[in-house]
């Protein structure tokens, strides 16, 4: 299924150049410009407050955004560049780059985990250890995953969840070329023979592990 892409809403901008940027500023938008594609670029304006929450949201620069303005059709656009105050460290500016269907774009996809409750370790009081709740790829911004799913069904204390270990969408790849830790099933503080219901504890559980890697 692909990811739902966010809407971007800005407005035409009249004029250019540093007074109308400033002019933007004292009405309490932020001016930019959006270029790339095959059409002339648009000078527009987002109203600061909207902006600046998006970019606390985090993220900002590598959201594909389906950018609203009025006289346009609607267009897939990335950020590229957000210009700050060198003092309030406050948006000023930002520049967005239009992307065709067929454009490859880094993006951060969320993961989910699904079957907690039929992993063997967590049955045995283990907790499952995410350390990648989203990993970035490299994705068609036409067919973008709405996200990634790791089934956790069958593992145990001391399995780990790699990049290499989920399937990932055709045509997607991760940005980083390695096989990284997405999760991993930890053993309970205090974990002991008796509580283990297979009776081997913490050590003879890594030594299965490791038997049957």
């Amino acid at each position: 299924m692909a990811k739902e892409i966010p809407d971007l809403v800005a407005e035409v901008r009249a004029g250019t150049g540093k007074g109308a940027a400033r002019a933007a500023r004292r009405a309490g938008m932020v001016p930019g410009v959006v270029y790339g594609g095959d059409s002339d670029p648009v000078a527009i304006q987002i109203p600061f407050n909207v902006l600046l929450k998006k970019l606390k949201a985090g993220q900002f620069k590598a959201t594909l955004w389906n950018l609203k303005v009025d006289g346009h059709d609607d267009v897939r656009v990335i950020c590229r560049d957000v210009q700050r105050d060198v003092v309030k460290d406050l948006p000023t500016h930002l520049d967005l780059m239009r992307l065709r269907r067929t454009s490859k774009v880094n993006l951060y996809i969320p993961v989910e985990f699904i079957n907690e409750e039929e992993a063997p370790g967590v049955k045995k009081g283990g907790m499952l250890n995410v350390t990648r709740p989203e990993v970035e790829l490299v994705v068609t911004a036409g067919d973008i995953p709405e996200k990634l799913v790791v089934d956790l069904a069958g593992l145990n204390i001391g399995d780990v969840v790699t990049i290499s270990s989920i399937e990932l969408p055709a045509g997607a790849k991760p940005t980083i070329d390695r096989d990284f830790v997405i999760a991993n099933i930890a053993s309970p503080g205090g974990l002991t023979a008796s509580d283990d219901e297979d009776g081997e504890g913490e050590e003879g559980e890594a030594e299965a592990v490791a038997a049957e890697e």
